[in-house]
């Protein structure tokens, strides 16, 4: 898949510290003010987080293969974490730490490497005091009366997290930044979350997403949020963009959902997430104003894309255009259990077999303004899910290019967005060769 016009790795000349152990304050002393360094782990530093803590803005920690027993908080902004080979360098929580990596920083990147066994999440990017904190059990998600801070600019790029006890990769109140090139399993919530951002200006794309719960979730973010050319094969739940009272800025609107495969999610040997979603290939549940145009959405058991509500909040005004379903339950459902329903949704160019309510395709072509009609359908049972602990190690992945030689990344302020109308339908065999789950 194309990149769509972004290029964040611009190489800059870099200080390579020297020594170590007692000599390590000595080579951060003896730069040249505004000089950068390249802090080695472990010849400069015995830790990632110890060359954290060395580190200025600016600087690359560039980290050997090794497995590091250790949870690694980034608050000093525009540094680069980055291991020198992707499958080598293991963050490992072993099940005893909450997160992986903690970002609080802007400007931060965080490459080449896997992040496993975390309690709650792989990475972290958050502008929320509270969700840094790890306060047990809750992830940072419902943050109480702290007020929304938006941790502005990052990047995660090349990054497999795998097996982690919530999310995989969690961007949470934070803002202007880039999800691309990774691979999230073994999540019992969401293998990539992107929660609490208005208006988000978030790329999220070209990353598998398999064997979680749900592949990618999109909770209350709106406002250029965009999910783009990426593989959510083989989970319980493909995609979902929602509404929730438990986080702030309610309600979701205005993502952009273009050019993923979402596919075959009705996967047994995955985590079960608390609300028992299956065979659901992408879901919107009181979620506004989005656009779902040239997706590719087959082989889901019980439903292609269904739109509810949730609670008290409808989902209005979601265009779905342009897609290709093939072999679902249901392609497109439309069901309000409740009082509370949507209005304005509506379909265009699709290729598709079936609707719940019947004759979707003429009632609610776009555009459309009435109410939208309810319809149940026999739904699967979904079976029950497995430990995060058990899911299958994830195949090798890509390397970030040249990761010992490259400098610093240079993040920008605000990502550039992509160019929807260059986005193409995706063949069913995208990004296969990275992933464990095949359709069938």
């Amino acid at each position: 898949m194309p990149r769509f016009g972004l290029a964040v790795v611009l190489a800059v000349p870099v200080l390579a510290l020297t020594g170590c152990g007692g000599d390590q304050g000595s080579g951060i002393d003896k730069r040249p003010d505004g000089a950068n360094a390249t802090i080695r782990v472990p010849a400069d530093a015995p830790t990632v987080s110890a060359a954290v803590a060395l580190a200025r803005p600016g600087d690359l920690v560039l980290v050997a293969p090794g497995v590091y027993r250790e949870s690694v908080k980034v608050g000093t902004e525009r540094v680069t974490v980055r291991g020198e080979s992707r499958d080598g360098v293991v963050v490992d929580g072993q099940l005893r730490q909450a997160n992986g990596i903690v970002v609080t920083a802007p400007g931060v990147a965080v490459e080449n490497l896997t992040v496993r066994n975390n309690t709650q999440n792989g990475v972290l990017v958050t502008g929320s005091a509270k969700a840094a904190a790890e306060s047990p059990g809750d992830g940072g998600y419902d943050t109480g009366d702290e007020p929304v801070a938006l941790l502005k600019s990052f990047l995660v790029s090349h990054v497999t997290a795998t097996r982690n006890g919530l999310y995989g990769i969690y961007a949470f109140s934070a803002q202007d930044g880039v999800i691309e090139h990774s691979y999230a399993s073994g999540s019992p919530d969401s293998g990539i979350y992107v929660g609490q951002c208005k208006p988000c200006r978030i790329v999220v794309r070209d990353n598998v997403a398999e064997l979680n719960a749900v592949g990618y979730e999109g909770t209350n973010a709106s406002g250029d949020m965009y999910v783009v050319g990426n593989r959510f094969v083989g989970n319980r739940v493909g995609l979902t963009t929602n509404s929730d009272h438990q986080e702030k800025l309610l309600p979701q609107r205005g993502a952009l959902i273009a050019g993923n495969l979402v596919s075959a999610n009705q996967q047994a040997a995955t985590p079960e997430q608390a609300d028992g979603g299956w065979g659901v290939g992408i879901g919107v549940d009181g979620g506004s104003e989005n656009t779902f145009v040239r997706n590719r959405v087959a082989g889901n058991t019980n439903a292609g894309l269904v739109i509810t509500a949730t609670a008290d909040i409808p989902p209005n005004d979601n265009q779905v255009t342009d897609n290709a379903f093939t072999d679902n339950g249901v392609d497109v459902g439309w069901t309000f259990p409740t009082a509370t329903r949507g209005r304005g949704n509506c379909l265009r160019g699709n290729d598709l077999a079936t609707t719940a309510p019947a004759r979707l395709v003429e009632t609610a072509a776009c555009p459309a303004a009435e109410q939208s009609p309810s319809a149940t359908w026999v739904t699967p049972k979904p079976p029950p899910g497995i430990p995060f602990t058990d899911v299958a190690a994830p195949a090798s992945q890509p390397q970030f290019p040249n990761a010992t030689t490259t400098g610093p990344t240079v993040v920008p302020p605000t990502p550039a967005l992509p160019d929807v109308a260059s986005v193409p339908l995706p063949s069913a065999s995208l990004l296969s060769d990275r992933a464990l789950v095949r359709m069938s």
